[in-house]
């Protein structure tokens, strides 16, 4: 069976590969999200919302494949590598686009604050990187590729008051997600409604995952874990 291995952090992620039948091995990458960002814009521009949440998870799916090819190296033998423990890396940044800026994780409460003033009544762009690494043996069917895509959902967010907005920012939740919001935890109920794949606004496109595996010759049922 091809286990998938998951370049992040984040819980939800991980719970909507698990939701759609399939477990991931997760590893975090120490990504800095910011230099990388500032590295591309000195070299290219200003990056498009799209570019910019598909670099990032491509850094990340790349730090990853580096650090278990690197960490297999060293546990193996001249003779015999070591097993990696993952077939296919699969990393994923998401990012708000919101009056032509885009917005990452607000740095802190007040910040967190003040983007929600902005966005309530109107509707954002939330975009999502997704690259995926092929780190298959040729004889396991492996192709060595390595791809990418991002998808796009327009979020429109309800008009809250004052009070809701502090009390949301208060549970810390806005802190830890890209936009300053969720739809599968305590922000669902100030999301009035989206358009396109609402997987995406979670942070994992699994239509989008299953083309992009699909390419690399893995066929997505085949990730299904199942039991005896």
């Amino acid at each position: 069976m091809t286990t998938l291995l998951l370049a992040s952090a984040s819980p939800a992620r991980r719970t909507t590969l698990i939701a759609a039948g399939i477990v991931p091995v997760v590893r975090v990458s120490d990504v800095d999200e910011d230099a990388v960002l500032a590295a591309a814009r000195a070299r290219f521009g200003e990056l498009e919302p799209a570019d910019a949440v598909l670099l990032l998870a491509q850094a990340k799916a790349e730090a990853v494949t580096q650090l278990v090819e690197a960490e297999a190296e060293i546990a193996g033998t001249e003779t015999e590598p070591a097993p990696i423990d993952g077939d296919i890396v699969v990393g994923c940044d998401s990012m708000l686009e919101l009056d032509g800026e885009i917005f990452g994780k607000p740095a802190t409460a007040e910040e967190a604050v003040a983007r929600w003033q902005s966005m309530r009544g109107r509707a954002g762009v939330l975009h999502t990187g997704h690259w995926v690494v092929d780190l298959r043996a040729e004889a396991d069917g492996g192709t060595g590729g390595t791809l990418g895509a991002s998808s796009a959902t327009v979020v429109h967010f309800a008009d809250v008051s004052d009070a809701e907005i502090e009390a949301y920012v208060a549970t810390g939740e806005p802190l830890a997600v890209a936009g300053a919001f969720t739809i599968d935890g305590l922000g669902g109920a100030f999301v009035d409604r989206i358009e396109g794949d609402h997987h995406s606004v979670v942070g994992l496109s699994l239509p989008l995952l299953r083309e992009l595996l699909g390419q690399l010759g893995v066929t997505w049922t085949d990730l299904w874990v199942r039991s005896a």
